[in-house]
């Protein structure tokens, strides 16, 4: 089998601010596996420089480990075998994913159905980034009905302290409140210990469902005492990457939020999914910068959640690819075989 590259430029209608800074644009590796006439995309996105992750790197990465794997390996033995290389999580995700596409496209499947999953999925949530009062009001109105997302994900852990984020999230409240919509937080780990048991108590009397990581990853020493008579759900996020995290959590947080991006694709985020399942932990699935592809493959598997934030392409001012539609607030993965995303221009 061929491995073949491209990749892409994606600026998205409204640059994302969160805690740990803003990004306006990404650039996402779009990763073929190709042989016998059948081909499965996969797709490295949220580059991440800093821990070594680009597209670049997940070129050399991939082409190297491609070069001296053997072919008649199952998905499963490649994705091990890539990490005992050195292949980060975003470019082996892209490899994984291709992997499984092009298996469901060869068994002539959708992959929610190879995986002996229904189709049926919960609502997305749609994202607004941290700014002044004025512009989130403003992204607020034109993000609601423009998609027809049925929750809001708010971010906070501004850095101009806790009544900054306060005002951020009732300018957003406020513009969401005409939609019906569910609110829910994302700290990103901008939190202190005493700023999350501050805001925890406020952001529950105001209907907030849950809070995303409300302290930084590293700190999970001090989730206990945010655990105990916490007022709202708490979800890990930053904190957790792979399914061997589970076991050090499920004593402080109500549930887990896994990224494609972050566990290395479906093999890993399925075994992340039974043991958070496993321990009597929440389930969500989010998102890092992806375009359909990469949201495709992840509605695949939407059945397993509790909760959905699947959105990243929403905020394209072009996606490349089509995939999974958006059908009355909830991402649905086609009947295609495979994951049913690509390329438009391919």
């Amino acid at each position: 089998m061929e491995l073949t590259f491209e990749r892409l430029h994606l600026p998205k209608i409204h640059a994302l601010a969160i805690s740990r800074g803003v990004s306006a644009t990404s650039e996402n590796l779009f990763v073929a596996v190709s042989g016998d006439g059948v081909s499965g995309l996969g797709e490295l996105a949220g580059t991440n420089a800093a821990g070594g992750e680009t597209c670049d790197s997940g070129i050399e990465q991939l082409t190297r480990f491609w070069a001296t794997c053997p072919a008649d390996l199952a998905i499963s033995e490649i994705g091990c075998r890539a990490r005992a290389a050195g292949v980060r999580p975003r470019a082996l995700a892209a490899l994984d994913v291709a992997l499984w596409d092009r298996f469901a496209k060869l068994c002539g499947q959708p992959l929610w159905r190879l995986f002996g999953l229904p189709r049926h999925s919960v609502p997305t949530s749609i994202t607004v980034g941290i700014n002044p009062p004025e512009i989130v009001r403003a992204e607020v109105a034109e993000m609601l009905p423009r998609t027809g997302c049925r929750h809001l994900k708010i971010k906070l852990g501004n850095k101009e302290g806790i009544e900054a984020d306060q005002a951020s999230f009732l300018a957003a409240a406020e513009a969401a409140r005409p939609f019906g919509v569910g609110l829910r937080v994302d700290a990103n780990g901008g939190w202190s210990l005493a700023d999350a048991k501050r805001l925890l108590p406020w952001l529950a009397e105001r209907g907030v469902d849950f809070v995303e990581q409300p302290l930084p990853q590293g700190d999970e020493d001090q989730l206990p005492e945010l655990f105990r008579n916490r007022p709202l759900p708490i979800i890990a996020d930053e904190s957790c990457n792979q399914a061997s995290d589970i076991p050090g959590l499920a004593d402080r947080v109500d549930g887990i939020n896994l990224k494609l991006m972050k566990t290395g694709g479906l093999t890993e985020a399925l075994r992340l999914v039974a043991a958070a399942r496993a321990h009597g932990l929440r389930t969500m699935i989010g998102c890092m910068n992806e375009s359909a592809v990469a949201i495709s493959a992840g509605a695949s598997i939407g059945a397993l959640f509790d909760y959905i934030d699947l959105d990243s392409h929403l905020n394209l001012r072009a996606d490349p690819a089509v995939g999974a539609p958006l059908i009355e607030g909830v991402v649905l993965p086609t009947a295609q075989p495979g994951h049913g995303a690509r390329l438009t221009h391919a």
